[in-house]
């Protein structure tokens, strides 16, 4: 890949839970000055676009662990599509699908996605579910029609492994486009879970130089 395509693929990131609104300026500068997309709390969606109308804006719903009401998630998304992000990204309700109640998720994403006009990610949060499991949640949100699978929120450690895995991406781009995002902590590690069939990288907030290239500096302190 050449380089100057990098940047359009990373999805700059600040989600922790101390995060102000200064930290979002900041990823937004750098995510402008980059090229990259911004991808920040819900609550700082206004800010976000008055500050810097041209970076592509990315919010979540029901994060980071999916359990909020459909109608909570519905109103979320809608609301954040009216008030300016380009894209959302949804955490699946992993606690139905592991019961069994798949209709009950499918609805769920359905809902979603057909209340706003802008791409809809899915986080299915693979760290924490079996390949079966994983493979079920991908056909599910297929059938609801939303525009991405997302591996993970980067916050649900379970051995250590907190997001993406190269077996995850593969199987996962069988269905969709993928969002890698989870433990990502290299250029070569990115250009790789790109390689393995990811469009888009979660990146953490921070720079971080792509080595052996003698250009631009690649924005990310963590990818993720």
């Amino acid at each position: 890949m050449e380089y100057p395509e990098f940047p359009a693929r990373i999805d700059h990131t600040v989600l922790g839970p101390e995060t102000t609104v200064s930290d979002v300026y900041r990823v937004l500068d750098e995510a402008e000055e980059f090229g990259m997309n911004a991808c920040i709390p819900h609550c700082y969606v206004t800010e976000a676009t008055e500050y810097a109308p041209s970076v592509r804006l990315v919010t979540v719903v029901g994060f980071p662990h999916g359990q909020t009401s459909t109608e909570s998630k519905v109103q979320a998304a809608t609301t954040a599509a009216r008030r300016g992000a380009d894209e959302i990204d949804v955490v699946a309700n992993i606690g139905r699908l592991k019961a069994g109640e798949d209709d009950a998720v499918r609805q769920e994403i359905s809902e979603i996605v057909a209340g706003v006009t802008v791409p809809v990610k899915v986080i299915v949060e693979a760290a924490l579910l079996s390949d079966a499991e994983r493979d079920r949640l991908s056909e599910l949100v297929v059938e609801a029609d939303a525009d991405y699978l997302k591996t993970s929120t980067g916050f649900a450690p379970v051995d250590g492994e907190t997001g993406a895995t190269i077996p995850d991406v593969e199987a996962m781009s069988e269905y969709l486009p993928v969002k890698a995002s989870g433990g990502i902590g290299s250029y070569e590690e990115a250009l790789a879970f790109v390689e393995a069939g990811a469009e888009r990288i979660g990146a953490s907030s921070g720079k971080r130089s792509r080595p052996n290239i003698g250009a631009r500096p690649i924005s990310s302190d963590q990818l993720r």
